[in-house]
């Protein structure tokens, strides 16, 4: 029978996971990491004056950020993700029952008569119009609730953005103004052409 971890090692443990615990809040106060080491280094601070290095500070908050907030993503996931398979049930009853519909005979009644033509029942379009457009709905709620899962997983490719720089200088900036310059002028003088014209 394999024993447990031995009792220093226990005590190391729980003095790891107290100085990330110590740490993770002193950061989410605001502090840096050379403030905390400093504190830590303080003979009457937090840990008696067992000084942290700044590099055991930055592994630390990132256990005790992983430990504190991974459970519930995962947890909050696992609801979102319940929901999700939810509304898709729900979906695949509404689309039977829109199929249904769709594939029954409907005839057209006007004030509780039968409407006829040629002896025979005239059909009414409007109920298998209206399955067909709720169809069509069922089948964007599907996608929307796939986008939803796609972005819940993280299975999205990062959207790729180029962007073109253009560099400005002073004398591109002053060639603009001298353009600008003798479009107004010629513009003034077009017009003043035009009024001696008239």
């Amino acid at each position: 029978m394999a024993a447990g971890p031995s009792p220093s090692r226990r005590k190391n443990i729980a003095d790891r996971a107290e100085q990330a615990a110590l740490v993770f809040d002193l950061k989410a106060q605001g502090l840096s990491y050379r403030a905390i080491e400093a504190i830590t280094a303080a003979p009457d601070g937090p840990t008696g004056g067992k000084r942290i290095a700044t590099s055991s500070i930055c592994e630390l908050v990132k256990e005790e950020a992983a430990r504190r907030v991974d459970p519930k993503v995962d947890e909050w996931r696992a609801v979102e993700l319940a929901r999700l398979d939810a509304t898709l049930a729900r979906l695949d009853g509404l689309e039977k029952t829109a199929l249904e519909v769709l594939k029954r005979q409907h005839i057209t009644v006007n004030n509780g008569r039968i409407i006829s033509l040629d002896g025979e029942p005239l059909p009414d379009d409007g109920p298998v119009l209206a399955a067909i457009d709720r169809l069509l709905k069922i089948e964007d709620a599907r996608q929307r609730n796939s986008e939803s899962r796609r972005k819940l997983l993280g299975l999205d490719m990062p959207t790729k953005v180029e962007a073109q720089v253009t560099e400005v200088t002073q004398q591109d900036l002053e060639m603009q103004e001298i353009i600008a310059e003798a479009k107004a002028k010629v513009a003034a003088e077009e017009a003043a052409l035009r009024e001696a014209g008239e």
